[in-house]
């Protein structure tokens, strides 16, 4: 059984549901305790900026995993073609263990720096270098060390962009919502990646490459670049006291039901 909220878990003894809420309260989850849906709560996400802005990052990440999910074993058949079926897909695994091993390590990284943002923003430089040595070279051993920064690059984002923005949207519901059209935008674009590598172009696949390389640098990068900067000019404002008038007049419940527009609640990196 799934409990909605810790505090109504039937299971947790006091001392541990107590812990449980604490640990929220210090991730900024003043929402921890038992909220009721509101339509207030739909609308508080769709006209929040950060919603769209996340949308984008997560459109350029998803785009770009799912073309390289769907098209990796017919990439390297193409650069190795000599080889069996059974052995381009044996051929692939060595690229989703790197990028296993460096998404654990940027979730790590991530959650104690507080910086998810640099983290995405440097992490997908790796996939644009990936991506650009796969559009410009013929050379199969340059194509294959390719598909590996590509997989670096792109796995860690997919999860960091999810907790960017959980770390941001403050409330059980609008953190729902905003995560649903997160993530439901960014899966509509497999749409497109299933679509761009085309058997005509091989083996070089100019245009699935360059559609991949163009998520990830305006998409996954420049979205990562203008998001931070948009949070860290609001944090300056909140810290100066910009935001103080916001809260002025409220009751400390009203002030916590604005969840992240409290002038106290400083947004994650």
């Amino acid at each position: 059984m799934v409990h909605d909220f810790p505090d109504e878990a039937t299971f947790l003894s006091d001392a541990d549901r107590a812990r449980v809420l604490r640990r929220l309260r210090s991730d900024q989850q003043a929402s921890a305790s038992h909220e009721s849906f509101k339509a207030k709560y739909f609308w508080a996400s769709v006209g929040d900026y950060k919603t769209w802005c996340y949308a984008v990052i997560y459109m350029g990440a998803d785009g770009a995993l799912y073309a390289f999910s769907l098209f990796l074993p017919t990439i390297i058949r193409q650069l190795y073609p000599q080889y069996s079926s059974t052995v381009t897909n044996l051929l692939s695994v060595p690229p989703y263990a790197a990028g296993a091993i460096v998404t654990i390590a940027i979730g790590w990284l991530a959650d104690r720096t507080r910086q998810r943002g640099l983290c995405n923003i440097f992490i997908s430089l790796v996939a644009i270098v990936g991506f650009s040595m796969l559009l410009g070279s013929s050379s199969p051993s340059v194509n294959y060390a390719g598909t590996f920064l590509g997989a670096m690059g792109i796995y860690p984002c997919i999860a960091n962009t999810i907790s960017w923005a959980s770390n941001n949207v403050e409330g059980v519901y609008k953190r729902g919502v905003s995560l649903g059209f997160i993530i439901g935008w960014g899966n509509l674009n497999g749409v497109v990646s299933s679509n761009i590598y085309r058997s005509r172009d091989s083996p070089r696949f100019f245009v699935g490459h360059g559609v991949v390389l163009a998520y990830l640098v305006l998409w996954l990068f420049g979205g990562s670049v203008v998001t931070r900067f948009l949070l860290a000019r609001e944090n300056k404002k909140r810290a100066r006291g910009d935001r103080d008038g916001w809260a002025e007049g409220k009751s400390e419940d009203q002030i916590r039901d604005m969840g992240d527009k409290r002038p106290d609640f400083m947004y994650t990196l």
